[in-house]
């Protein structure tokens, strides 16, 4: 057999994330609960790797989460990062969730807008309204 069209047409990434973390059903108390996602990005070529509560490294924000995201298909991209959540403020930071210099983000009403070069790992620390 001789595939046609790239790793990036036929959805591999995807794919491989859908076998090696399947999703799992969880009954709901109600038939008619809406459908509901924190995140959500606008290109194919970036995963949206991690959510987590931000740790000391982020200056004890309990409020903040970070979300770890990397471009996937050795593209230069831009993306918008959606979120359902009451995000106050949000800026780039390292790896240790520290803000680095420079890195605040407007928020926008479709999101976040975020630039990633081929493989870029990007982290986004987002502050909560309480």
């Amino acid at each position: 057999l001789c595939a046609v069209g790239s790793f990036q047409e036929a959805g591999v990434i995807q794919q491989a994330y859908n076998l090696n973390f399947p999703l799992h059903v969880v009954p709901a108390s109600c038939a008619q609960c809406p459908g509901w996602s924190a995140f959500s990005v606008s290109s194919p070529a970036i995963v949206l790797e991690t959510v987590k509560q931000a740790g000391a490294g982020a200056e004890d924000r309990a409020e903040a989460v970070v979300v770890r995201l990397y471009e996937a298909h050795g593209s230069t991209v831009s993306t918008w990062l959606h979120t359902s959540l009451p995000v106050k403020e949000a800026m780039l930071c390292d790896l240790l969730e520290r803000p680095v210099a420079r890195g605040r983000l407007p928020l926008e009403q479709r999101g976040l807008r975020l630039s990633f070069t081929p493989f870029r790992v990007l982290s986004v620390l987002l502050v909560l309204s309480r």
